[in-house]
């Protein structure tokens, strides 16, 4: 579980620079952004990671590690947004981004802490390609809450399947990286 933790850190470590950098550049303009245009975006790159597994030409030089940043960022967002609700005009500093960035993570992160140790850290097992696919299966499940308006008869909130799509895109960079250095995987991402 230690190497986990270390990993874990090391994916968000990027991820976040990257949500810092953007910050820095777009101010917090996603804060108008309502779930369901969230929810898309995080759709849009899970269909491409998932294109991108499939085929074995691709037009643009891309791998998957950049749109599972996306993912992770788009869902971090998603969860800010679950708690602050959506504004007309960007209202947080980047730093107050940030820090309720921070905060999601921390949650996030004790959640997979506490599936992985019951589960036994099945994920290592698993293919890359699964856990696109299981990202994907999440994202249909909050679509169709968001399509039922919140309403759900017996199954969990759109939180904690923004919060597996986190944990499933983080174990799919940790796949993707090997044992080399993450942080030199990841190419310089502009979308």
């Amino acid at each position: 579980m230690q190497q986990t933790s270390q990993q874990y850190d090391a994916v968000i470590h990027t991820c976040r620079e990257l949500f810092l950098k953007k910050a820095q550049d777009y101010g917090t303009a996603w804060r108008i952004l309502r779930l369901p245009s969230l929810t898309d975006q995080i759709f849009i790159k899970a269909q491409r990671i998932r294109s991108l597994q499939q085929n074995a030409v691709r037009k643009v030089d891309e791998d998957e590690r950049s749109e599972f940043i996306g993912i992770i960022n788009y869902s971090l967002m998603a969860l800010i947004q679950i708690k602050k609700g959506v504004v007309e005009q960007p209202d947080l500093s980047a730093k107050e981004a940030i820090e309720l960035y921070d905060e999601e993570v921390a949650i996030t992160k004790k959640l997979m802490e506490d599936k992985n140790h019951d589960y036994g850290e099945a994920w290592r097992d698993m293919r890359v390609s699964s856990l696109t696919d299981l990202i994907l299966q999440k994202v249909l499940r909050v679509k169709q809450i968001e399509d039922n308006k919140g309403s759900t008869l017996v199954s969990e909130g759109v939180d904690a399947n923004y919060q597996d799509m986190v944990n499933y895109a983080v174990f799919a960079l940790i796949h993707l990286n090997g044992d080399t250095n993450f942080k030199s995987q990841i190419p310089n991402h502009k979308a």
